[in-house]
Formats: structure tokens, sequence, C-alpha cells
């Protein structure tokens, strides 16, 4: 006959062998606004040292807007890390009527949740001159823009910019060819990394 301790003992141990619920896996959708681009001139830093003279370039700004909705919410407000990853179309200054498309992936961490966020992607004014020939008109050079918000690999969010068709980058073009001769820039990687600091999801170091 089994003691009453060793009873005990027994199905303490079957408690740790019955499997337990866990929290289920946070589920995230985004709410992705159209992407939007301007041009910006490189900034003037005062500093205490010798001031060089030069004429500010024009950048190109691409950004978005984005909203995360995640269940069950962590403790923390946050998510770890977002991924996004932008499609960027722009004028082959070699071929008339074909186009350059750019990617770059930015991966995002401590991302808010339920608050409204931006990512983004720059041409420097180098990238500038190499497809327009001079250092303005950036505007101009772009045909079409588009990202992709992933949460844990899966594509949890899409936009484009107004008048592109919908996911317009998964469509074969003979007129588009990926290429990597102008890169993407993201925020950390240009003169404004510390600037609106708080307008955009923090990135991480690559």
């Amino acid at each position: 006959m089994n003691s009453p301790i060793r009873t005990l003992g027994f199905a303490c141990a079957a408690l740790f062998l019955v499997p337990t619920p866990v929290d289920a896996q946070t589920a995230a959708r985004a709410n992705a606004d159209r992407p939007d681009f301007e041009e910006l001139q490189s900034p003037q830093i005062q500093t205490q040292t010798r001031q060089k003279r030069f004429t500010p370039r024009d950048w190109l700004e691409i950004e978005a807007a984005i909203t995360i909705d995640a269940r069950p919410e962590p403790p923390s407000g946050m998510l770890d890390r977002l991924l996004v990853k932008w499609y960027v179309a722009v004028q082959n200054p070699d071929e008339r009527g074909q186009f350059f498309l750019l990617t770059r992936e930015v991966n995002h961490v401590n991302v808010p949740i339920g608050e409204e966020f931006y990512s983004s992607v720059y041409l420097s004014p180098s990238s500038i001159r190499r497809i327009t020939g001079n250092y303005r008109n950036a505007r101009r050079s772009i045909e079409f823009v588009g990202y992709e918000v992933y949460f844990d690999g899966e594509v949890i969010a899409h936009a484009a910019n107004r008048g592109a068709r919908d996911q317009w980058w998964t469509m074969p073009s003979d007129r588009i060819a990926a290429s990597d001769s102008v890169p993407l820039l993201t925020k950390p990687e240009t003169p404004f990394a510390a600037m609106w600091w708080d307008r955009y999801a923090e990135v991480a170091p690559e």
C-alpha cells in the first residue's frame, strides 16, 4: 500500500508531465498608409570647429505611416522586431523608358503597438545625379513606390503610392529590372539620422 507522502509525490510529478496551456503566439496586423516622398536638402549643422562652405544638395526621402495592432498584446506594449521591405522603381538613365527596381529591407526594433510611426528610405544626392544627370528633379525620376510589412516572417500589410498598381513589384515587367547600382539608404545612414527622432521607428544596427 502506497503511503500518502509517496502518493502525493507521484501526483506532483504528474503535474509537471501534463502539458500546461501557454500564451497564444502574438498575431499582428498593420494599417499601412500610402508611401509619400519629398526632396530634402542636406542639413547644415553648426559646430564649434571651423565651418566649411558647401552648397546643400537634394536628398529624396520616401516614407510611410504604419500602425500595428497585436493580440495578445505583449506586456511591454511593443514588438521586438518588425521588417519593412521597400520597393522603388526609378528611371534607368542609360535606357529611355526603362526602370531600375531598387529594394531595401529595414529592420525596426522596439516597435510601439497602437501608435503611429514612420518607416523611411532615402536616395542620396549622388544617387539622384546618377539617375537624373544633376542634383535636382529627384521626384520626377520616381515611377512607382511600394512596401511590405513583415512580422514573424509573414506579410501583414502592403501599400503603394497613388497611381501605382497594387503590389506592382510582384508583376513581371520587361521595363523594370532589379539593380543595386543605386542604393536605398536607411535613416541612420543619412545626415538626418538624429532628426525628427520620435517620428520614426528605431532601426536595428546592421
